[in-house]
């Protein structure tokens, strides 16, 4: 294709945006606002997202030992445990640190005991790389002598696997909802300013010009409108986002957001890519009816 098609064609959708302002203003707008509902719902989903990452974090085994334990035992189920995939450390207690850990949190729990008469086993605390291999590693250690108990906080760790798993089909199911919403919204409002030049399109495809000779400024005033109108979204979710983020780490102390840069960061680019995706398909299929003549 060569420059000067490719000027013609970019200027007459500038031209044709200009003609047909009120009807680029309302495509702007409807893309404005399904991007920026899109992104509330992206936002809604990494926060919650980082939540569950930061408990994932703190998910272990912790396996208590028997007191009469022997030192090649405990060497033994060391070692064992640094074998299994999804372990990041382990992390050994003697009864000691066990009783004096107790004492500095809760030193309550610890009434009529002394340092003597100390109710802890020694232990190892396993830390791991996501919770899903809790189960593996409790079943695989359950037999070894020397073992008294596992703590496995298999219930958090069931919640946690539900929850990811949910949110991972929401978010699909939603993405696609909202995408299909946006295409749809642009693709009507596309179809009045094809509408409005029907006689030119008809007039063009007398006069034996191809279909996408006609098909490209629709194209780029499609894309046009959908970069305008995404990046204006990504504008307006960064300026809520920011006082969200304002309000909420003087209200909430413990809470930690991402952080409003990931909206320039990572946001922008893609709603404007997006935007630019779903106004040329919006424009494509809003021209399939008016290129049949």
């Amino acid at each position: 294709m060569k420059i000067n098609t490719i000027m013609h064609f970019i200027k007459d959708a500038f031209t044709s945006l200009k003609r047909n302002k009120t009807i680029s203003l309302a495509s702007v707008i409807t893309v404005l606002i399904t991007f920026f509902v899109l992104g509330i719902f992206m936002l809604v989903a990494t926060n919650i997202n980082k939540g569950i990452n930061n408990v994932q974090n703190k998910v272990e085994l912790k396996i208590f030992l028997k007191d009469d334990i022997k030192l090649i035992e405990q060497r033994e189920i060391e070692i064992k445990l640094r074998e299994f995939e999804g372990v990041k450390d382990v992390v050994y207690q003697s009864k000691e640190e066990e009783y004096n850990n107790v004492k500095a949190t809760n030193e309550g729990l610890l009434q009529g005991y002394t340092f003597q008469s100390n109710p802890f086993n020694a232990s190892f605390t396993v830390k791991l790389d996501a919770p899903e291999y809790a189960a593996s590693i409790s079943e695989g250690i359950k037999d070894f002598e020397g073992i008294d108990t596992i703590e496995k906080q298999q219930q958090l760790v069931d919640k946690i696997v539900r929850i990811v798993n949910g949110i991972k089909v929401i978010g699909a199911g939603l993405f696609v909802i909202l995408v299909g919403v946006s295409v749809f919204l642009i693709m009507n409002t596309t179809k009045l300013t094809v509408y409005s030049r029907r006689r030119e399109v008809g007039i063009m495809k007398f006069v034996g010009a191809t279909d996408w000779f006609i098909r490209w400024p629709f194209v780029i005033e499609g894309m046009v409108i959908g970069f305008i109108g995404a990046t204006l979204a990504c504008g307006a979710l960064f300026f809520a986002y920011n006082a969200l983020v304002n309000w909420a780490s003087t209200q909430f102390v413990f809470i930690s957001l991402v952080p409003v840069t990931y909206i320039l960061t990572t946001l922008l680019w893609q709603f404007m890519l997006g935007g630019i995706v779903v106004g040329a398909i919006a424009s494509i299929i809003a021209l399939r009816k008016f290129l049949v003549v």
